[in-house]
């Protein structure tokens, strides 16, 4: 082992200030051995160069695996919520489009019953029921009235009752999606984060 004093000097200058020969090199060979015990206990918690390499290497490769499982995750993880997303659309659009048909037969259904009852009016009036006025034709002509008049609730209640559900679903659909783009932000940034 490489020494970094020279001992013969310090013999020397052990001798020349009154030690004897024999003490001056008892007095060296017991520094070099404490120097050397100091060396080991050092050398015991440092790493050579070569083994600080190897396991800069070892935690690049597994850098390096962390990232491919990652940007795998990612790719999987937006696909799915993509396809996710794309299935409540057409869910969303196949709910629209029901409540759309159900809109369009419930006022079909309406202004059938109305143009029924139109008729029916004609009828009465073109064959002269009308004409006489007794009171028992007032009291048709005022149950009809309050026939149509209750019909015409029912047909706005139906349709305010059809606007509500759509704008339920609407919301839920809104919440959802929402929901799924703020989640895939949050993964996004974490593997942002991960990766940096």
């Amino acid at each position: 082992r490489k020494l970094f004093f020279d001992t013969h000097a310090l013999v020397c200058l052990l001798e020349e200030n009154g030690f004897t020969t024999q003490q001056s090199e008892v007095i060296v060979s017991a520094l070099v051995k404490i120097m050397n015990t100091n060396l080991d206990l050092i050398y015991k918690d440092m790493v050579t160069k070569v083994q600080q390499e190897i396991a800069l290497q070892q935690v690049m490769s597994h850098i390096g695996g962390l990232k491919k499982d990652m940007i795998i995750l990612e790719k999987s993880e937006f696909s799915a919520l993509r396809s996710e997303n794309e299935k409540i659309k057409l869910e969303l659009q196949q709910i629209k489009k029901q409540v759309m048909d159900e809109i369009t037969k419930v006022r079909a259904d309406n202004k059938l019953n109305l143009n029924l009852e139109k008729s029916r009016v004609k009828e009465l009036v073109s064959f002269g029921y009308f004409l006489l006025e007794t009171p028992k034709h007032f009291k048709m002509h005022a149950q009809q009235d309050r026939a149509l008049t209750q019909t015409d609730r029912k047909i706005d209640t139906e349709v305010a009752d059809l606007k509500t559900m759509l704008e339920s679903h609407k919301l839920d659909n809104i919440k959802y999606l929402a929901g799924s783009v703020f989640t895939c932000l949050t993964v996004a940034l974490g593997f942002y984060r991960l990766w940096i």
